[in-house]
């Protein structure tokens, strides 16, 4: 009588589900984590959304609301400043206005409330770069004010006797951009510093508002003295102001050329400080 040997030979075992199983691989992210980078700029985008009440549509009624005031105040008197109306005039340094703060205002929050929160390791353990964290930040920030300026400018277009259609789509587009990225980054560089609160409402009451407010909103430079020219020739929220209102009224009260180039240099600047804080984990990492 033959028996039969069925038992498994161990080693032969071992090397089968070796090749059914093989070793669980490791991503390896070689240049630019795209999927992390995606992640990070939807949760901000989704945070402030979430309140969008509150982050779009409030500063855009508060907005236009400059807006109103000063047309009626002013009654049956249209002054004319550039060659248009005065309504027209401080209409795009309103919206532009209102892009700026509200930059600011999200990307000064965000790694503010990590650290007085203690979920700062939510920004700082994923596989991301501290090139790719700014850059997700910021991005959000900007779209925010986007959103705000889109909503701003809806809202002055259906009120009646205010003309927004751009002149020159191209100027809109850059000194929008340039404005709130230069916001943002001056946000973020302050959320860095800040360790409560109060210290980043200081900037916002202290710095922002009063340099957006003092650069030419409501008023041109030109019938300043010369004194007071100068101080804001030297305020960059006044080229953004001003080259944003040329894509409206094709006017400006300063070089479109030498202000939007200016602009991209400040940003670089900012950039390039916001990145080497980030990167040496300054009030960041204990």
């Amino acid at each position: 009588m033959t028996i039969q040997n069925n038992s498994i030979d161990p080693v032969s075992s071992s090397a089968t589900q070796a090749e059914i199983q093989p070793e669980p691989s490791v991503r390896l992210i070689r240049t630019v984590n795209w999927i992390g980078l995606k992640t990070l700029y939807l949760k901000e985008v989704r945070r402030f959304m979430k309140v969008q009440l509150q982050t779009i549509w409030a500063p855009a009624i508060t907005t236009l609301l400059y807006l109103i005031i000063f047309t009626v105040a002013l009654g049956g008197v249209k002054p004319s400043v550039l060659g248009v109306p005065f309504a027209d005039f401080i209409a795009p340094g309103l919206i532009i206005m209102g892009m700026m703060q509200n930059s600011f205002a999200n990307s000064s929050f965000s790694l503010l409330v990590g650290k007085i929160q203690g979920t700062i390791v939510d920004y700082l353990m994923p596989p991301l770069s501290n090139l790719e964290l700014l850059i997700a930040m910021v991005g959000a920030a900007v779209t925010r004010a986007i959103m705000v300026g889109f909503a701003v400018w809806l809202a002055m277009a259906l009120w009646p006797g205010v003309g927004v259609t751009p002149a020159h789509y191209g100027a809109v587009i850059w000194f929008g951009l340039m404005g709130s990225t230069l916001l943002a980054l001056i946000g973020v560089i302050t959320s860095i510093w800040a360790e409560k609160f109060d210290h980043a409402a200081a900037i916002a009451n202290f710095v922002v508002a009063p340099a957006a407010l003092l650069s030419g909103t409501f008023y041109s430079v030109d019938k300043l003295s010369p004194a007071f020219q100068a101080v804001s020739h030297a305020n960059p929220f006044f080229y953004a102001i001003s080259g944003f209102r040329y894509g409206f009224i094709g006017t400006a009260d300063s070089p479109v050329l030498f202000g939007g180039l200016l602009l991209l240099g400040i940003n670089l600047v900012l950039g390039i400080i916001a990145y080497a804080l980030l990167r040496s984990g300054w009030k960041l990492r204990s």
